[in-house]
């Protein structure tokens, strides 16, 4: 769960409505924070609710700030990786990131509570048995770790990164959170 993430959201909706057909999209969850019971420290709640206000500033993204009172915050995206992943399996992987996401940063509901995982897998309309069981599996748990190790193995520095994978190389394809133009172009270039 990453601000910057939902922060660029809408000009990844348009990239992703500009690709070539040629160009598929692959989601690579990137762990960020393991799971922790720990409640996060004081300096670090301010510190990401300052990155809201900010990116609020920047780019006009809505956050709930309610999230902070309403909740027992904890620094734990795990949960949300496993989510994702288990809504993969049920052809659900977008819904399920754009339900995180709105669930987290609109309607101030805490990710790093399974049960709010299962909620959402109810709400998206999954099949919520298989989705508890695959959200807890040691399956899931395996492809979680090979993609949190293939994420580390990227030339990326942090979140949300874009690479585009083209015969035998690896492009990072740089990033605008206010125009996507700029990142088409350079899918383009790298393709032709």
């Amino acid at each position: 769960m990453c601000s910057w993430c939902w922060g660029h959201r809408p000009q990844w909706e348009h990239l992703q409505a500009a690709l070539p057909e040629s160009v598929s999209v692959k989601n690579v969850v990137g762990g960020l924070a393991p799971d922790s019971d720990k409640v996060m420290p004081l300096a670090q709640q301010k510190a990401i609710g300052g990155y809201w206000k900010k990116i609020e500033g920047m780019l006009g993204t809505q956050f709930n700030h309610d999230f902070w009172q309403k909740n027992i915050p904890r620094r734990s995206t795990y949960p949300a990786c496993r989510s994702v992943i288990a809504a993969r399996w049920q052809n659900a992987e977008e819904k399920m990131i754009a339900a995180i996401q709105e669930a987290y940063y609109l309607k101030a509901k805490n990710p790093s509570d399974t049960k709010t995982h299962l909620l959402l897998a109810a709400e998206l309309g999954l099949d919520s048995d298989k989705f508890s069981a695959d959200f807890r599996s040691e399956k899931l748990e395996k492809i979680f770790m090979q993609e949190l190790q293939f994420a580390r193995s990227l030339p990326i520095n942090g979140f949300p990164s874009m690479v585009l994978q083209h015969q035998d190389q690896v492009d990072v394809i740089p990033l605008d959170y206010k125009d996507y133009h700029g990142a088409i172009e350079v899918i383009t270039e790298i393709i032709a």
